[in-house]
């Protein structure tokens, strides 16, 4: 039987390289640092102070101090009403100390971020949304592809992509 020190030993051997390559994630900032870093994907530690839900379902994290006015409240995170499932309930945010991931964006004077997925709270990427106006006129039971890509199609009256000069004479 080997001796105890000898495993830890060999443990620790195995694990060293994981943390050698795993790399290290970046340090959260606060909300007033994330408004330096438009168009960014960013960790964004912050206190919810409220949570606050419109008519039409979109919700907010209100991450200013209630003394700050509104107008000088630079930064929000924001959750649209057809994210509720992939995101879950935001009340048993208020109160707590986050961290959420994602892209800082413009909106509306203020810098925010679209809260699209609840593994944004982990370090997760937000849920992917295709562009729509690469989809245009798309459907799935066509045979041609759903994007107008240039290199898909032939150029020129036909031609492939490799003109006739190229190809090898028999």
């Amino acid at each position: 039987m080997l001796p105890r020190w000898s495993i830890l030993a060999s443990i620790y051997a195995l694990m060293l390289p994981m943390t050698v390559f795993a790399g290290r994630q970046k340090a959260c900032v606060s909300p007033d640092d994330a408004t330096k870093n438009l168009n960014k994907d960013v960790c964004v530690q912050a206190h919810v102070y409220n949570v606050v839900e419109l008519p039409d379902g979109t919700r907010f994290l209100d991450v200013c101090t209630p003394e700050t006015p509104d107008d000088k409240c630079r930064f929000t995170i924001v959750s649209l009403r057809q994210d509720r499932d992939t995101v879950g309930d935001l009340e048993k945010m208020r109160d707590t100390n986050i961290e959420v991931r994602g892209i800082v964006a413009s909106m509306h004077g203020r810098s925010g971020m679209v809260l699209s997925h609840v593994r944004q709270f982990y370090g997760g990427p937000p849920r992917f949304r295709p562009n729509p106006a690469l989809a245009h006129g798309f459907t799935g039971e066509q045979e041609k592809p759903a994007i107008k890509d240039p290199n898909l199609r032939p150029q020129g009256g036909g031609r492939a992509w490799m003109s006739t000069k190229d190809v090898a004479k028999k």
